[in-house]
């Protein structure tokens, strides 16, 4: 019986996302789900099923050049956050944050303001949101999941919006025949999740708004213990937001460096460009390496902690992103699993021979297949190299306008399925961050995302008739606000 190419394609990844929110146990429901896509590759055969699953599998997606460069940024990090914590930076914030922040709500809103503020990629989003803010928002009781609801929520709807940014470049990249910039520009108002994702976040909070699993999590009392020892008295505010601001200003120059800004003659490329062309993977790594290379002097020179001390932070880094790095690497390799019993060809095949009907309510369409197949695959990258091409070669030349709001729902799709999935490296970084259970995360925020998701996919049915993105903003908006309202109303 051969699989490839057929809807048993999708069942590896389903198997293993309906295991590990059933068993609450990740790491063997992705090693099960990866199990069987190679059984299904191989037609059953033990040697192929081994051969596939180790050596196709899990040695290819820790060989694969993209994947490398990310775990190094993740140790990277990891180590930064560690030196920090030494050097007392973060502690010193910490008292900075107890006289300025003074409540839960105050809390939550500082998060969800530092993630939209770190808009260049959403793995550093969550990652230094989660270590800056996580300290302060223990502080006040706001329970790790919904930290890591917060996180998750001003990541990739953050990075999806912003024109200079990892996900931008990306999209960018998919477009054929068409200037995928500018056609991201005109994406942007009619990117109704993501906008709405937003809204709803400070909806949520500001009418302390709990339901589903989260309400559970937010209710227990929780006493969270700081893990890390202060081995340096000497430490200040600016030993925090120093090491943040390099990465910051380190991670945008390896992007562009990566995009040819820095190549001479024909080779360059402008600061929008050289986006656009960018590899994430390259700029984070060498922006992650500069700003601990700068760390290490500056803590150095400043003699808040033994120069010894800082190297065994290396190991506590490392330590520390284990559990991220471990869950990323099986996520990765059912993704493999995936691709080789063909998934892309089998919904590519789907989407294109419904696409010349009921055109009006493509957007709505693309939105729910966008959201099922990032869900299954745990990638958004992914879902848009398999549905933008497919959308841009069914109106490109026809209906422009038609083609901008189906790209949008594409990647609004692909980054409402990207939250739901227990497989996304997003949603793993979100887990990673807030430094929870990763189980729980999804559990928990799976409500929150499916309600805006709902509101999204009517907002894109009337998109596909208004072809206008202020009518169906508006009545997302309104719906979103009024039902917060509502269940405030009948919660009390």
């Amino acid at each position: 019986m051969n699989m490839i190419g057929t809807f048993w394609s999708l069942v590896p990844p389903f198997v293993a996302i309906a295991l590990a929110l059933v068993t609450k146990e990740v790491y063997s429901s992705l090693f099960i789900g990866i199990l069987i896509g190679g059984l299904f590759f191989s037609g059953f055969s033990f040697s192929g099923t081994v051969s596939h699953v180790f050596q196709d599998g899990i040695v290819a997606s820790l060989s694969d050049s993209y994947n490398v460069g990310i775990l190094v940024f993740l140790v990277a990090l990891g180590t930064i956050v560690a030196m920090t914590n030494k050097a007392g930076g973060s502690a010193a914030f910490g008292k900075w944050a107890k006289t300025h922040i003074k409540s839960k709500m105050g809390a939550q809103i500082a998060t969800v303001v530092l993630g939209i503020l770190i808009f260049i990629d959403d793995y550093f989003n969550c990652l230094t949101v989660g270590s800056v803010m996580r300290p302060v928002t223990d502080r006040h009781g706001v329970a790790r999941e919904k930290l890591a609801y917060l996180i998750d929520s001003t990541a990739a709807p953050i990075c999806i919006i912003a024109p200079v940014s990892s996900w931008a470049a990306a999209v960018s990249g998919f477009v054929d025949g068409e200037d995928g910039f500018r056609l991201f520009l005109k994406a942007i108002p009619y990117n109704f999740y993501a906008l709405f994702t937003i809204i709803a976040v400070f909806a949520f909070i500001m009418a302390d708004i709990k339901f589903g699993p989260m309400k559970k999590f937010e209710e227990r009392e929780v006493h969270y213990e700081e893990k890390e020892k202060y081995t340096s008295t000497k430490g200040k505010v600016f030993d925090l937001i120093f090491p943040i601001a390099a990465l910051i200003v380190l991670c945008i120059i390896g992007m562009i460096y990566s995009g040819g800004f820095f190549e001479k003659g024909e080779g360059h490329n402008g600061v929008i460009d050289a986006f656009s062309n960018s590899d994430a993977s390259v700029g984070l790594m060498l922006g992650s390496m500069g700003t601990l290379i700068v760390t290490v002097i500056a803590f150095t020179i400043r003699r808040v902690i033994k120069f010894s001390e800082l190297m065994n932070c290396i190991v506590d880094g490392f330590k520390a992103m284990v559990p991220a790095i471990l869950i990323l690497t099986l996520a990765w390799t059912l993704k493999g699993m995936t691709d080789s019993l063909g998934a892309k060809e089998f919904v590519a095949g789907v989407v294109q021979s419904g696409a010349s009907n009921l055109l009006s309510l493509l957007p709505a369409i693309i939105f729910v297949i966008a959201g099922f197949l990032a869900f299954a695959t745990g990638t958004s990258w992914g879902t848009f190299g398999i549905l933008i091409p497919i959308v841009v070669s069914v109106f490109n030349e026809t209906d422009y306008t038609m083609m901008i709001i189906s790209i949008s729902a594409c990647m609004a799709g692909a980054v409402a399925g990207d939250h739901c999935s227990p497989i996304s490296d997003t949603t793993i970084m979100a887990s990673a961050g807030a430094e929870c259970e990763h189980v729980n995360h999804v559990s928990s925020q799976l409500p929150y995302v499916l309600v805006v998701a709902a509101v999204s996919f009517v907002c894109y049915i009337i998109a596909g008739f208004a072809k206008s993105p202020f009518l169906p903003f508006l009545m997302g908006t309104a719906g979103i606000i009024s039902g917060v309202f509502l269940f405030k109303k009948n919660s009390k």
